[in-house]
């Protein structure tokens, strides 16, 4: 791997060295699009590949941080969905476990997403009992457009409960928007600490904005060791030659498998706590690519479907369907190469009888046994993936990792001839939910 924090490597996706050369004249110009890009500030689309840079959101965000920790929170909420808070559970669970709360942190989170009253009514009962015994809950509420129904919701029900047990609710409650968003406006109104989201900064691209930073600052993340490993990938990313290019190289694989029928692409991540990575992924593919309409305007209904396995949890519930089912899909594995515990299974003969050759040997030789397995076996059935190697589960290899992927995702939209960077559909749900609210009321 080298000085790398990610390898990338598409040997087995059934896509010649030849055929990626033919699509280097086709994206040199969106490589160059996107290196002009990180001159541009937040003027462009593309603008998200600027925030790992960006010092005075970082500079905002640590000051914010510093001061809500000196309150000793018990608890942070984060009230959020989609792009407002997926990239940050992503981040959380591979940095710091999935169990990250049952680990007795000093700052527990949980997130508050859809409307969902029995979750909702779940995390109340938690926050209650905290605030009862006098210790303090954090609040962040986080919609870009400052009108997303399930956050405003939540937020509103969260705040309202903080406001009971502290006579400064202010003082514990984050509001991160769009400037001059009702959200970001309400918050001015009631002086709740304020952080902004660039105007062309979409939430499915916002995790390096302070819509993650914030939350994974409050938790003790190393925010400079995340963007730095954002920064590195970013450089990587930039290359003009195809070849040297990862996610341009990726995109490519991809866009080629959907040409021979491969409308379907695994993200197969080798780790329980990596699971989450694969959900936000999800969404990056499906809002950025699933397109009625190209960027002509001619209907096209474009689209990638994207699905999210774990190992090896998901080859004794998918693989058979991967391996024996229809040829439609395209797999790219995530292997961390370092890992930081070492577990061994004991030296018990007696269990020789019922798994042979996995005594006294370390979990992770038994993973990695299990990784080549699948490989192997895929490549003997010639079904293709892609494997991405990433160097542990530390903050700068992953902040890598996800740069990697949102940059990909623009080079695959400029393959597809579609805007990567709107959603479309999403806002027709919800204009259509405003309105069957809008007539209830009337209704009530």
């Amino acid at each position: 791997m080298g000085n790398n924090l990610i390898e990338f490597n598409a040997r087995n996706s059934k896509v010649s060295e030849e055929k990626l050369r033919d699509l280097e004249d086709r994206l040199r110009p969106e490589v160059q699009n996107m290196r002009e890009a990180t001159e541009k500030g937040y003027n462009d689309p593309r603008a998200s590949i600027n925030l790992p840079g960006d010092e005075e959101t970082l500079k905002q965000v640590k000051k914010l941080v510093k001061g809500k920790r000196r309150l000793n929170p018990e608890y942070l909420v984060v009230a959020g969905i989609g792009g407002s808070n997926l990239g940050t559970i992503a981040v959380q669970e591979a940095v710091l476990g999935k169990l990250y709360n049952q680990k007795n942190p000093d700052t527990k989170i949980l997130y508050a997403e859809t409307t969902d009253s029995e979750h909702i009514g779940d995390i109340l009962d938690i926050i209650e009992s905290s605030l009862e015994r006098g210790e303090t809950v954090l609040l962040n509420g986080v919609s870009k457009s400052g009108g997303t129904t399930e956050t405003i919701s939540n937020f509103e029900i969260i705040a309202e409960k903080i406001s009971e047990y502290k006579n400064k609710p202010e003082e514990y409650i984050t509001v991160t928007s769009q400037k001059d968003s009702p959200f970001h406006k309400l918050a001015e109104e009631k002086n709740y600490s304020t952080l902004e989201i660039p105007e062309k900064i979409g939430g499915r691209y916002s995790v390096f904005s302070a819509v993650g930073l914030y939350p994974l600052g409050i938790l003790g993340v190393d925010l400079d060791e995340l963007l730095e490993g954002a920064k590195q990938a970013r450089e990587r990313c930039l290359n003009k030659d195809v070849l040297e290019n990862p996610a341009a190289r990726s995109a490519a694989s991809i866009y080629l498998n959907q040409k021979q029928g491969r409308d379907i692409h695994d993200f197969f991540l080798y780790g329980k706590d990596l699971e989450m990575i694969g959900k936000w992924y999800r969404q990056l593919t499906g809002e950025s690519l699933g397109k009625e309409q190209n960027r002509e305007g001619k209907k096209v209904n474009a689209g990638i479907t994207p699905i999210a396995s774990v190992g090896s949890t998901d080859l004794h519930s998918m693989y058979q369907l991967y391996m024996g089912g229809p040829d439609d899909k395209l797999h790219t594995f995530v292997y961390t190469e370092e890992n930081d515990r070492n577990i061994e299974v004991p030296e018990n003969p007696e269990y020789s009888r019922l798994v042979e050759d996995i005594q006294g040997k370390p979990l992770n030789q038994i993973m990695d046994a299990i990784f080549e397995g699948v490989n192997n076996s895929l490549k003997n059935t010639a079904r293709p993936f892609n494997v991405v190697k990433i160097r542990d589960r530390s903050e700068k290899s992953i902040g890598a990792l996800l740069q990697f992927k949102m940059m990909e995702m623009m080079y695959l939209g400029y393959l597809m001839n579609v805007n990567p960077f709107n959603q479309p559909s999403v806002e027709d749900y919800k204009d259509e939910t405003r309105e069957i609210l809008k007539e209830s009321g009337r209704n009530g």
